[in-house]
């Protein structure tokens, strides 16, 4: 009998997992949203959204949350970055990282694909599969844009940088230029590396998309 003890063992968790998720459906659980609930904001990309090297509450979505908040905005802000994701990474896990419930998605990713010199015509492809998804679930989208490093030569960044404005176009949607304004090549708001922000560039980044933020909520809630 001990033998089939890991068996029982996965029924009754997966028992309760089912359990749980028809509980958190009848009290408005990420499939089933009230009306009235805050507005939720996924805040997907790679390690410059998922807070790499900085502490506890000072990620780009735990910062950005707490500025909508003492502005008055009832949002949560979900932290779905990846560290070293690409955007061919972020299209395979799109589906369960994003869930439809979301009001808005910060769709942040390219800085990886770039750095590996990933061709513009695949971070082309798999970004503007991402925007269809997104806006044909009918959620708002702000799209950050990236910008190639120098050291990749005037081709590659005349046409990778082309790439989020012209997408942003073809979707209608929100459009921030460069994720990094204002910090990229910060001695003082970057980490040791020179390509993450600190506590204090990820501040600086939340003040400077702000309002863009803030003007897209007022949109959505405006219908």
């Amino acid at each position: 009998m001990q033998r089939f003890q890991p068996i029982a063992a996965m029924v009754t968790v997966l028992s309760f997992l089912v359990f749980c998720g028809a509980a958190s459906a009848q009290t408005g659980g990420a499939s089933g949203k009230k009306a009235d609930d805050a507005l939720q904001i996924v805040a997907f990309g790679d390690s410059l959204t998922q807070g790499y090297g900085v502490g506890p509450g000072e990620a780009f979505p735990e910062q950005l949350q707490a500025a909508l908040r003492k502005d008055g905005y009832d949002v949560t802000v979900a932290n779905a970055g990846v560290s070293g994701d690409t955007t061919t990474g972020g299209l395979a896990r799109l589906d369960w990282s994003v869930p439809a419930s979301a009001d808005l998605v910060i769709l942040e990713l390219g800085a990886n694909d770039a750095l590996r010199g990933v061709s513009p015509d695949i971070v082309r492809k798999n970004l503007d599969q991402m925007l269809a998804k997104l806006t044909g679930r009918g959620q708002a989208v702000i799209l950050a844009g990236m910008l190639a490093p120098p050291n990749m030569g005037a081709d590659y960044a005349k046409a990778f940088d082309a790439i989020y404005p012209e997408l942003a176009d073809k979707y209608h949607v929100a459009f921030y230029p460069f994720f990094l304004d204002g910090v990229a090549a910060q001695k003082d708001l970057d980490q040791a590396d020179g390509m993450h922000p600190n506590k204090a560039g990820v501040a600086v980044i939340v003040k400077r998309m702000l309002p863009l933020v803030e003007k897209t909520l007022d949109e959505i809630k405006a219908g």
